[in-house]
């Protein structure tokens, strides 16, 4: 008998190990195939609430925020991209021509058309919207800061524009996502990735897929026993 949970998943679309620990949890939810089958769901992190609308330079952000030389920067990312192929997933740029620089962007319009994605669409295409958004940024360093980029990525994956649209100025999704944003504080998470399996149960960090796998076969054996 296969069993149900869900994984709610705090993330921002500018964290590389965001996209990484996805990548793994789906080697994982592929292994429990017919024994574990999960909603995912997308909750807000803002890495940096602060960044400005025209974004600033990853390299000068991340030496700037870590205070780390430029050469140990170009090395931690080398490593990344490694993990990232390992985990099925890509942080290269894959356009034409060469690479425009890469950026960081304020992703509080990004988190309002993921909570729009769930609530009018469901988790599917939440998923989809927010994969897109992860490859926009990674592989084809478009401007995420630029709302016709978003609401352009938002129709893309089968949200109608004109509701995208009216979304990116509601106040009411706002504060939906300033509430979850507040909710991930008080769970204790404090970096993304963080996922939290049936409401309690937090894997934090981007885990390797046998832990991933290990994990929800005990909370799903948590979830019968107590059922």
């Amino acid at each position: 008998m296969t069993r149900h949970l869900t994984i709610d998943i705090w993330s921002d679309v500018m964290c590389p190990w965001c996209l990484i620990g996805y990548g793994q949890l789906t080697k994982a939810l592929r292994e429990l195939d017919g024994e574990i089958a999960a909603e995912i769901r997308w909750r807000p992190f803002e890495l940096n609430p602060d960044m400005p609308a025209g974004g600033e330079e990853q390299e000068a952000h991340l030496q700037r925020k870590y205070r780390r030389p430029a050469e140990e920067g170009a090395r931690i990312r080398g490593q990344m991209k490694t993990i990232a192929e390992g985990a099925g997933v890509s942080l290269s740029w894959e356009g034409e021509g060469e690479a425009p620089p890469a950026m960081m962007w304020n992703t509080r319009d990004c988190h309002k058309l993921l909570a729009l994605a769930l609530e009018e669409a469901g988790p599917h295409v939440q998923t989809a919207l927010k994969l897109a958004l992860f490859r926009a940024h990674f592989n084809e360093r478009r401007n995420l800061g630029d709302r016709t980029v978003l609401l352009d990525i938002a129709a893309a994956v089968g949200l109608h524009r004109e509701a995208a649209k009216a979304a990116l100025d509601d106040p009411a999704l706002e504060a939906r996502v300033i509430a979850e944003e507040a909710q991930a504080w008080d769970m204790n998470i404090s970096g993304v990735p963080a996922m939290v399996v049936n409401g309690k149960f937090l894997i934090p960090g981007a885990q390797g897929p046998e832990t991933y796998v290990n994990v929800l076969r005990r909370v799903a054996e948590k979830t019968a026993a107590a059922g």
